[in-house]
């Protein structure tokens, strides 16, 4: 766990019942990762902690919100991008029938559902998710009952 300098931001892997939500980046040179699958997240604006970045970044980009008690893991990790800096690192979980409720924003291709081996197994994601995702099976035993 990192939490040493500057957070920058934060990610959630959002799970609407046993489905991951991931977002396919846009396809543009200046940003980071394009055309690639993303988890919802992103930069930190003024001083906010990470899980109100989470939390905005995730209605901005889905139209979704996602209630503190519904986090079932919490970690911070060096940014990919930043060597100063890290980036909270949340997984929820929502009722499945959530999916009803996406409002995709202005920010990537599309969204898409997947269960986590097949999402771990894209080749085209981004790549520190597959550790960051395996880290919390190993500590938590993934998804409750």
């Amino acid at each position: 766990m990192r939490t040493t300098g500057q957070h920058d931001g934060a990610k959630v892997a959002l799970f609407l019942g046993d489905k991951l939500i991931s977002i396919l980046r846009d396809d543009f040179d200046h940003i980071t990762y394009p055309n690639l699958w993303d988890l919802p997240g992103g930069g930190r604006e003024g001083d906010e902690t990470p899980f109100e970045t989470m939390t905005r970044e995730l209605n901005e980009e889905l139209g979704l919100s996602v209630p503190s008690d519904a986090v079932l893991w919490e970690s911070n990790f060096a940014a990919n991008y930043k060597p100063d800096a890290w980036v909270g690192f949340f997984v929820a979980q929502l009722p499945a029938d959530t999916v009803t409720q996406v409002k995709f924003g202005d920010e990537g291709q599309r969204w898409a559902l997947f269960d986590l081996p097949s999402f771990i197994a894209l080749p085209n994601r981004v790549p520190s998710f597959g550790a960051r995702l395996a880290l919390w099976e190993k500590e938590t035993g993934g998804l409750p009952d």
